[in-house]
């Protein structure tokens, strides 16, 4: 018997676990389809919502999903706590993959925020020039303190554009190193970052610039996210699953 494998995506991790796990199951990768031009994923992939937790259940019984797997980025709390209910209203077994987030060390300049509208005003009166490190859905909230100059990378292009007087867009997709983005840092004069604690080595590159630079960071702190059974590596996850579809073999089921 093959066992259904869904895996709520959009991380590299989720891709890298997808390809691992093709070869043992029936593997179908879901996308969010919030990125315009996701990369290859190098297996079946469905993209957009599913109409929340009722919707992600139906889905689960319509296509006699066997494990469900919850790769989203940290700040997916949404679909995070729908893919819980759904497990829980299905039965359907659920594992996550948490990537660990980053820890300060010396010499790092955090100031720490649970909010996108706490890191605006974390940015204080005074004019900065601002690097904004975060999803193009996100940046909106700084159009409330106009006064700084905003530099904005992005995967898409950020449509509308900010309606603020003073803002720089860039379009690139990671993984980024901490040379380029120190140049970055120092070629637009940026003195302070607004970042969320995505974890992992993608998108560290402007921390570790940002503390050898001296420049300031507001980390948007993680949402919490429901308990579920997790791993923090794509390895430690894959055996996880191993362990899921090897009894009901041995059993013969």
């Amino acid at each position: 018997m093959t066992h259904r494998i869904l895996i709520l995506g959009g991380t590299t991790e989720a891709r890298q676990l997808a390809g691992k796990l093709v070869v043992r199951a029936s593997v179908t990768l879901s996308l969010a389809g919030r990125t315009e031009n996701p990369v290859a994923q190098g297996v079946p992939v469905r993209s957009g919502g599913f109409g929340g937790a009722e919707g992600l259940a139906a889905y689960l019984r319509e296509t006699g999903t066997d494990l469900m797997i919850d790769a989203t980025h940290p700040y997916a709390a949404r679909i995070s706590a729908n893919a819980a209910q759904a497990a829980r209203l299905t039965g359907v077994p659920i594992l996550a993959l948490r990537r660990p987030g980053w820890e300060p060390v010396e010499g790092d300049r955090w100031t720490l925020v649970d909010t996108t509208g706490e890191a605006v005003q974390a940015l204080g009166p005074a004019p900065r020039r601002v690097f904004l490190a975060l999803g193009r859905q996100e940046v909106a909230a700084f159009e409330a303190a106009p006064r700084h100059h905003y530099l904005i990378r992005s995967v898409d292009p950020v449509e509308p554009k900010l309606a603020v007087p003073d803002a720089s867009y860039l379009l690139a997709r990671g993984p980024f190193g901490e040379a380029e983005e120190r140049a970055l840092l120092e070629k637009h004069r940026i003195d302070v970052v607004v970042s969320k604690n995505s974890g992992g080595a993608a998108t560290y590159g402007k921390i570790a610039a940002a503390r050898a630079l001296g420049i300031d960071v507001v980390m948007v702190r993680r949402p919490d996210l429901p308990e579920v059974p997790s791993a923090e590596t794509v390895d430690e996850l894959a055996a996880m699953v191993d362990h899921f579809i090897e009894p009901a073999a041995e059993r013969g089921v």
